[in-house]
């Protein structure tokens, strides 16, 4: 039997305005309107009648657009593949006071077009995979583990197939059909590449020599999976910073399956290698959701110094700092506490938190030590608040 889901989303989407909604395919965008805006007016532009009219003339747009009523939302879906369209949605908005929901699933041709639309006339949502505070209790995680946190790899009874489908439609569909690289094959062997500095700093000279590409092509690759919202380069947090710090990101794939399905998997592997590559994968994606759901205006970094001291996330916002570092054991050695400990020389209002394998949650010099069993359903709180332990 397939696993059972909740459907409701944490996002929160206004309800009278016309917004942009980003998130890689597969991620329930498409669902999620289909609940929020039941009566809209849909217009998909994966239907291949419908781009082929548009793109040939963006102004027929109002074929659609002129039946809407007074008050009813128009959605465009996957809007990125027509850019024109958005000087069309503008005027509209601007004239008729049209309601536009505009989904896409990647900000790359978006970029040079129309940027006044998202100045000020259209709010920016981002919707992420599934997360365990909207699963409840149907949340598993081991399972989020093997499969991520795609809704419909997450429900299926066997989601090899659906994820490995996924990396295929999107290379064809994404990358092939709309030109974004010459050279598919090209690119392919790099995002195989990529997955083995999934959670890790980024060397592009090593990727390069790795693939016999080329590091500038390499570095555009990272650009280009960051602009399809497949992937994001974390950053070095260097605020204010009493020593010598890295000056690489770390680069983390947007989901655990998908990264699971890119990496390939040989008898030289050791499997907590990619387990604990997955579990701070999975750490990451709950982070980026609950923090752009609930607003809760953190920036979310890494902290490296060049002796290769290192805490594995670091959130930084009006709310204060809070450092993070995931351990899949359920055994606390002093070494696993070094890098909290040094980053609380340099920061030492920060908030300290050591995710664990084990069951305990208590405290041990100034670190909160919280099972990962826990942390999932109880992060929003942890992260509202920031205040764990009044025991710093």
């Amino acid at each position: 039997m397939p696993h059972p889901i909740i459907h409701t989303r944490d996002i929160k989407l206004p309800l009278n305005e016309s917004l942009f909604l980003f998130g890689p395919r597969g991620v329930g965008k498409t669902s999620l309107l289909r609940s929020f805006a039941s009566d809209a007016i849909y217009i998909d532009l994966l239907d291949d009648d419908i781009y082929r009219r548009l793109l040939n003339q963006p102004t027929r747009l109002r074929e659609w657009t002129d039946l809407a009523k007074d008050g009813q939302r128009i959605v465009i879906d996957e809007v990125q593949k027509i850019p024109a369209l958005l000087d069309e949605v503008h005027l509209q908005i601007e004239s008729k006071k049209r309601i536009f929901i505009l989904t896409g699933s990647s900000a790359r041709k978006l970029k040079a077009s129309s940027v006044n639309l998202l100045a000020g006339r259209a709010e920016t949502h981002f919707l992420h995979p599934l997360t365990a505070h909207e699963l409840q209790g149907a949340f598993n995680l081991k399972r989020a583990l093997i499969n991520g946190l795609l809704p419909k790899a997450y429900a299926a009874e066997n989601p090899q197939p659906f994820l490995a489908s996924y990396v295929k439609t999107y290379l064809k569909e994404e990358v092939q059909q709309e030109g974004l690289t010459r050279n598919l094959g090209s690119f392919s062997k790099f995002l195989e590449a990529a997955s083995f500095s999934q959670s890790l700093t980024l060397n592009y000279s090593a990727i390069a020599t790795d693939t016999g590409i080329s590091r500038r092509t390499i570095q555009s690759y990272f650009d280009l999976v960051e602009d399809l919202l497949l992937g994001i380069r974390l950053p070095v947090f260097a605020k204010r910073a009493k020593r010598e710090m890295s000056s690489h990101p770390k680069f983390f794939f947007f989901d655990t399956g998908v990264f699971r399905t890119l990496r390939p998997k040989g008898p030289l592997d050791r499997p907590e290698e990619i387990e604990g590559a997955a579990l701070e994968t999975l750490v990451f994606q709950d982070l980026q959701a609950v923090n752009n759901y609930f607003n809760l205006g953190y920036q979310l970094y890494y902290w490296r110094t060049s002796a290769h001291q290192e805490v594995d996330f670091v959130l930084y916002g009006e709310r204060g700092i809070i450092a993070i570092e995931v351990k899949r054991s359920n055994r606390i050695r002093p070494e696993d506490l070094a890098g909290l400990t040094l980053f609380s020389e340099d920061y030492p209002t920060a908030t300290r938190i050591l995710l664990h394998g084990g069951h305990e949650t208590t405290c041990r010099n100034g670190i909160l030590l919280f099972p990962l069993d826990k942390w999932f359903s109880e992060s929003f709180t942890i992260l509202s608040e920031n205040q764990p332990q009044k025991s710093r």
